[in-house]
């Protein structure tokens, strides 16, 4: 199974990211603008799914696991891949934070076209979350 892990600093409030990240049906507009283009909560019973439409034109409908606010971390699963478990936590760090997102996913293939989709997501979030906090 393929296991990718990026981490990035942001020099913003880590609360201020976290309360974006857990708001999960407003990634395109609070969390990662520019890097997902719509996010919708699509209806049904058992744990919410959201679809994420990004920037690229990728759809991608995702059951929403877990949102642990004591420990600022969010879990979520692809439903279209064979095995999909993402995590993005929010940690505290001197003059900001560390955010740190990893996905395990099967077919292994896929790491080839999520890992750098995962790096220009962290990417968008670091230049967005940096400019709320200069324009605040």
């Amino acid at each position: 199974m393929a296991s990718i892990h990026h981490e990035i600093f942001i020099a913003a409030d880590p609360a201020t990211i976290w309360d974006a990240a857990r708001d999960v049906g407003r990634l395109h507009d609070r969390l990662v603008p520019g890097f997902v283009a719509a996010t919708e909560m699509l209806e049904g019973d058992g744990a919410p799914v959201r679809r994420v439409t990004f920037a690229n034109g990728a759809v991608a409908d995702e059951t929403i696991v877990s949102v642990d606010d004591d420990r600022r971390r969010l879990v979520w699963a692809i439903k279209a891949f064979e095995h999909h478990n993402g995590v993005l936590e929010v940690a505290g760090a001197e003059g900001g934070a560390r955010v740190r997102w990893i996905a395990d996913l099967l077919p292994d293939a896929l790491a080839q076209q999520v890992a750098p989709m995962m790096a220009e997501g962290l990417a968008r979030m670091k230049a967005h979350m940096e400019r709320v906090r200069v324009d605040s």
